[in-house]
């Protein structure tokens, strides 16, 4: 993933110390029992994507948006952070592009 482009996040942030950064970050997501990490980072990465709109989140994912909003409380609960704050949203969009191996869902 990391770009030849000098310009880009990715040549001024090394691939390993990015992806430390999200092992860490996403690290309490692994208690999260069903659905699972994987799942709860993609509704997560799927949501930011489309700028917290709950309906073309669950469209995107083919569930209810009740579910996407579940998911995501799960997620704020176990990473212990307010998703409504667009500090704590950069720095996780900045977080899910290095996703630990076990957690990538986008090739």
């Amino acid at each position: 993933m990391h770009s030849p482009d000098p310009f880009s996040l990715d040549a001024i942030v090394a691939p390993a110390d990015a992806q430390e950064l999200a092992r860490t970050r996403f690290a309490p997501l692994d208690q999260a029992g069903s659905p699972g990490a994987t799942v709860l980072l993609d509704t997560l990465r799927t949501w930011l994507n489309l700028r917290g709109s709950w309906d073309r989140a669950a469209a995107a994912l083919r569930v209810h948006r009740n579910t996407v909003r579940h998911r995501l409380a799960r997620v704020a609960e176990l990473l212990d952070v307010d998703l409504r704050d667009p500090g704590v949203r950069r720095e996780l969009w900045f977080a899910l592009h290095w996703p630990p191996d076990e957690h990538r869902t986008h090739p």
